[in-house]
């Protein structure tokens, strides 16, 4: 578990470790104005356009082999990225950590979700892994800041190398070999459709950050990827062994966590995007200072980690996930008055506070809901789709809320997680009163 949430914390935190970072990259490799937003997309672009075909592939092909594998390639190209000499080197480097990702973050969240079995000790397992990838968010930030100023934004891609190390060491000896029952193939294509409706609606929600929606390549990207979805979805009907069985889809627990991620994604990483703004241009505050100002949302994430298992089994997996969007909710609507001339202490730490712990008590509960009833046959998927959801989800949001300013986006993001709480009501199962029973049935375990 602690091998997984370093690796965790290692995948997540490249998301947005370069953002500090930029300007200096920019300097020194001489990237266009146009060119520098791909240090950040090319590596969300491969990562959430993969991730459910390396899912699959991870319940195929051996969770643990398709792990190993993805490890290996985001170290490789962790160590090409610290070394580029050309703005096109670091911009490929950042794709295939991309694709590295998409390889091992499922497998890693579904080998976890199959190590723990019993509902409680899932509950708590889980709850561990999403405080971590959400402090791995967080401090990409502040790590940024710190190596950029003090070494060198290579720094950023190099420190990587210890954790893969470690990994590829340790792993082998620590976690056994699991893959779906049967010899079935790879649903080709299938994992072709997808992949294509993935990468297309990434980038045009990408490009739409960018260049605004109106962009005649941002509306083709957003209409191929719908087209390329309903022919998934048509293909998948006629499939003898689809990617994506209809029975997973059918799952209203399921559903509803997805469903309510996606929301809450769109809040959260425009709140990101738009915080970090914020507080340099409206307070002043130097990239490092900003990225420190933001250290105690991760002390906040761990309490609510921390309370997020005990909540759930006190009160139930609906309610538990209702309370902490209502957090959320409030926390936004705190931050949004964050203005210029406004004081840290008074205007932007008690929002931060809140909106942390209600971030710590809904990853964990969201990560369970979205896993609820997989087996061996499909952990990899469940890992897989929940991970995309948020990465589409984040966005989304930082497309099309931070379009209407600081303050706009985040009371947006609250309308958001509000609707998500909604969804939540509406369609998370009334059984769930208690922690989701989460455990394999006895033929998956055979």
């Amino acid at each position: 578990m602690i091998v997984l949430c370093l690796v965790q914390f290692m995948l997540v935190l490249d998301d947005t470790v370069v953002n500090v970072a930029l300007p200096s990259i920019r300097d020194e490799l001489g990237f266009s104005a146009s060119g520098l937003p791909w240090v950040v997309n090319a590596y969300f672009l491969a990562f959430g356009g993969l991730l459910l075909l390396c899912g699959r592939m991870a319940d195929l092909l051996g969770r643990r082999r398709v792990f190993l594998a993805g490890v290996a390639l985001f170290g490789v190209a962790s160590l090409a990225c610290g070394l580029a000499q050309e703005p096109w080197q670091l911009v490929i480097g950042r794709f295939v950590q991309g694709a590295g990702s998409a390889m091992a973050g499922p497998a890693a969240m579904s080998m976890v979700t199959l190590l723990y079995s019993g509902p409680e000790e899932r509950a708590k397992a889980l709850g561990v892994w999403g405080g971590i990838a959400a402090l791995g968010g967080t401090s990409g930030l502040v790590l940024s800041g710190a190596l950029t100023d003090l070494v060198s934004w290579r720094g950023i891609f190099l420190i990587n190398l210890p954790v893969v190390a470690v990994a590829l060491a340790l792993l082998p000896r620590l976690v056994p070999e699991s893959r779906a029952a049967g010899r079935r193939g790879l649903d080709v294509p299938g994992a072709v459709l997808v992949t294509g409706a993935a990468v297309s609606l990434v980038y045009g929600l990408l490009r739409a950050g960018e260049t605004g929606w109106s962009d005649p390549i941002v509306i083709g990207a957003v209409v191929l990827s719908a087209v390329l979805a309903v022919a998934f979805l048509v293909a998948e009907s006629r499939a003898a062994a689809p990617l994506v069985p209809g029975s997973f889809l059918a799952s209203r627990t399921r559903a509803a966590a997805n469903g309510a991620t996606l929301l809450f994604s769109m809040a959260m990483y425009a709140m990101s995007f738009l915080l970090m703004i914020q507080v340099q241009t409206a307070l002043g505050y130097s990239p490092l200072l900003a990225g420190i100002a933001y250290l105690p949302y991760g002390a906040g994430i761990l309490t609510g980690m921390w309370l997020s298992a005990r909540v759930s089994l006190r009160i139930g997996t609906r309610w538990a996930l209702l309370l902490a969007f209502l957090v959320n909710v409030a926390g936004l609507l705190l931050l949004s008055g964050v203005a210029a001339g406004g004081s840290y202490p008074l205007h932007v730490l008690p929002g931060m506070l809140i909106l942390s712990v209600g971030n710590g008590l809904s990853l964990p509960v969201m990560a369970a809901a979205a896993v609820d009833g997989t087996t061996e046959e499909d952990a990899g998927l469940g890992s897989a789709l929940f991970t995309s959801v948020q990465q589409i989800g984040g966005a989304v949001g930082v497309a099309a809320l931070s379009v209407v300013g600081y303050s706009g986006g985040l009371r947006a993001g609250a309308v958001c997680v509000a609707l998500g709480a909604v969804l939540i009501v509406v369609l998370l199962p009334s059984r769930a009163g208690g922690p989701l029973d989460l455990e394999p049935t006895a033929e998956a375990r055979r």
